[in-house]
């Protein structure tokens, strides 16, 4: 599969968010009701379907044995009593001839010895259901690995036959094809109602095709289409690409399926959801960033499937994936889908409109570094002077004026429950900031810049505090702990009172001593203060900081030392190799010896210390993009020191790669920033070839 990493934009506008707001029925689903199937799809999954699939975590390596130990697994550790209750195979259950001579589906006989039907009845008996794939297209070798394309009814009611209770039908074979998906799609959900067994199917819609991700497909093939007729035909729909790769997954990904699922929240209905893809712990992202995406996937009443392999998940995972309020905000009856308020950004307010006439809302952070985040209760459709906020990840409960407001991570999201407060006033709503680095040494940090620190550093670090309850809080004080040998001294004092609506921050001078190791560390601050009638309260957050590694020394393959953080379009950053890996670096025939192979977006940060004079090098597309296709190929690459733009290779295409030879002197933070040059990330394979530092 080819794809890039582009990010779609999920503006909204106004009359929808109003619309989203304000009706307590089901969103009408315009443009869809006229395409519907020539028979009324059931209302199977009046909330959005939830379980497990294969395809991240396990790929198409699994057995009959290996899914009834995710079956019992499941069980076990308690994501069926959470609701998790469809054990789904994805592609990689069929035979390497995956149709008999009779027309028949056939089991791979070494994976499925016993046949699928043992193993559905396996599945059920532990109170599970049972989920298969197929594709709408038919088998092309070399091109797709199974395809029900000829045989529609025939393999829905084998389906049926063999027990199974939903069905995921992909695309690939499809688009392989040149098949309309709406044709095919409606004709085979109109097989799978029309089952011989009379056996309820939940059709999960699967186009994953995309431009340019993929290609220059029309609109009418591709994923952003589905929503004009799989509303009427299946009970959930792909509304973008896949969110990642095998045991690969980035969250600037997450973020953009989460965009391209929110374009159409009209049509989502109890029994019709909109599916971004699964959900991806412990495969790339950290629990912050997982937490984001279950946060997202909740409001929107997408299906929450889990991707990667339940046995191996760790403790918080399972508690995350498990936690009942964020679950009962993503099945909440009224099945209507998160909508902004206001305009998109790094960080922005998404509002769930919930059955019982609260609100769930998200403050999201999409940027790189903390942020306090607020919105109000007006601004997400609530009316009054008092309000109570429960927080679905922390479960505090604590009472405000009418200010939602959080302290959000990079990359991280608050969820409150939102409604109007009765009875007596409630714990007041403060919001204890996490710690912000402003300052290092002389340099006054940009707000939203992700600090760079290292060993002998002196810092400031601040902490705000307010108040958004309805009555004040007393004595409020913050203390700031770091590692054992760090010295942190408090700047100025705290006030003896916060009244409603006020803020104050406080501030630290930390000093790092010089023999400070490389790696993660951490500032914590704990905010104590007094509400009346409900004692001392206290919250503690946490900012993570990166030590960086020293500067290089002498004249240094870059490629070689060791960078503060790196990212890549897709897959990960390669040292002395192209991107993925398996060739090395090569430009218009000439081969380098060192060099870093990244995919567009990307990023690569070093710490110099201002100890270097030079970087030189060559920027180009690597001859890897030869053997894929003419299309794509073009970068732009950026070497940017302390945020100043020292060189712009401007437009490079994979036949005129660009030297690079830049003054380093003075610069402290080094970064090597790869673009797309306006056209997706389609074959950009780039390369820094041959860079080395002088210092």
């Amino acid at each position: 599969m080819k794809r890039l990493s582009a990010l779609l934009g999920g503006a909204l506008s106004a009359v929808l968010v109003t619309a989203a707001l304000a009706t307590t029925a089901a969103a009408t689903t315009t443009g869809a009701t006229t395409q519907a199937a020539t028979t009324t799809t059931p209302v199977l999954s009046p909330t959005p379907y939830m379980g497990w699939n294969t395809y991240y975590g396990l790929g198409g390596d699994f057995t009959e044995a290996t899914i009834r130990s995710v079956a019992d697994s499941m069980v076990s550790r308690g994501l069926k009593k959470a609701g998790y209750d469809i054990v789904w195979l994805d592609g990689g259950w069929q035979a390497d001839e995956s149709r008999s001579a009779a027309g028949d589906l056939v089991p791979n006989p070494a994976k499925f010895p016993n046949g699928l039907k043992p193993l559905v009845d396996y599945i059920h008996s532990k109170g599970l259901k049972a989920g298969i794939y197929t594709d709408a297209g038919p088998y092309i070798p070399g091109k797709c690995g199974l395809g029900s394309g000829g045989y529609y009814q025939h393999d829905a009611d084998t389906f049926a036959a063999w027990g199974f209770d939903a069905v995921k039908v992909d695309y690939l074979c499809g688009i392989a094809a040149n098949l309309d998906p709406k044709t095919v799609f409606t004709e085979f959900a109109n097989a799978l109602h029309n089952n011989a067994s009379h056996r309820p199917l939940i059709f999960n819609l699967c186009n994953p095709v995309t431009s340019p991700d993929w290609g220059n497909y029309p609109e009418s093939q591709q994923s952003i289409n589905s929503w004009s007729y799989a509303p009427a035909i299946a009970q959930s729909w792909r509304t973008y690409t896949d969110v990642g790769f095998q045991g690969d997954i980035k969250f600037k990904d997450v973020l953009r399926n989460y965009d391209a699922n929110a374009r159409h929240p009209e049509v989502v209905k109890p029994g019709a959801f909109g599916d971004p893809d699964y959900l991806a712990p412990e495969l790339g992202m950290s629990d912050e960033e997982f937490r984001t995406q279950l946060t997202l996937w909740s409001v929107a009443a997408a299906p929450l499937v889990v991707g990667s392999d339940i046995r191996k998940l760790s403790a918080t995972t399972i508690g995350m994936l498990t936690d009942p309020d964020v679950i009962a905000i993503n099945q909440d009856k009224a099945a209507v889908q998160a909508v902004r308020v206001g305009a998109a950004g790094t960080t922005e307010t998404w509002v769930k409109r919930l059955a019982d006439g609260s609100r769930a809302v998200v403050l999201l952070n999409r940027g790189d570094t903390a942020k306090t985040l607020t919105t109000t209760a007006s601004a997400v459709g609530l009316q009054g002077g008092r309000f109570t906020l429960k927080n679905a990840w922390t479960n505090a409960v604590t009472e405000s004026a009418g200010t939602i407001s959080a302290a959000v991570p990079a990359h991280g999201t608050a969820l409150f429950r939102v409604g109007p407060a009765v009875g007596l006033p409630g714990i007041p709503h403060v919001t204890a900031g996490i710690p912000q680095v402003t300052q290092v040494g002389t340099q006054v940090l940009p707000e939203g810049s992700a600090p760079v620190v290292a060993g002998g550093d002196e810092l400031r670090a601040e902490v705000a505090v307010r108040n958004d309850g309805v009555l004040p809080v007393f004595k409020p004080t913050v203390s700031l702990t770091a590692a054992a040998s760090w010295t942190i001294t408090p700047v100025g004092k705290a006030p003896v009172l916060l009244a409603p609506g006020q803020k104050v921050t406080l501030a630290f001078e930390v000093k790092l001593p010089a023999t400070t190791e490389a790696g993660n560390a951490s500032l914590t601050a704990t905010t104590q203060y007094e509400a009346l009638g409900y004692g001392i309260q206290k919250q503690v957050t946490v900012s993570p900081l990166v030590i960086a590694p020293v500067p290089p020394d002498g004249v240094a393959a870059l490629s070689h030392h060791p960078w503060i953080s790196a990212t890549s379009g897709w897959m990960s950053p390669t040292v002395d190799e192209s991107v993925g890996g398996g060739s090395p670096i090569s430009l218009v025939s000439q081969t380098y010896p060192t060099g870093i192979g990244v995919a567009s977006p990307s990023l690569v940060r070093y710490y110099l210390g201002q100890q270097c004079t030079k970087l030189t090098g060559t920027v180009g597309i690597d001859d890897a993009v030869r053997n894929v296709g003419p299309e794509g190929g073009t970068s732009t690459f950026q070497v940017i020191g302390d945020g100043k733009v020292l060189f712009d290779s401007g437009v490079v295409d994979r036949d005129h790669p660009k030297p690079v030879d830049v003054d380093l002197t003075g610069v402290r933070v080094l970064d090597l920033v790869v673009g797309d040059a306006g056209d997706g990330g389609y074959n950009d394979r780039a390369d820094w070839a041959a860079p080395t530092a002088t210092c």
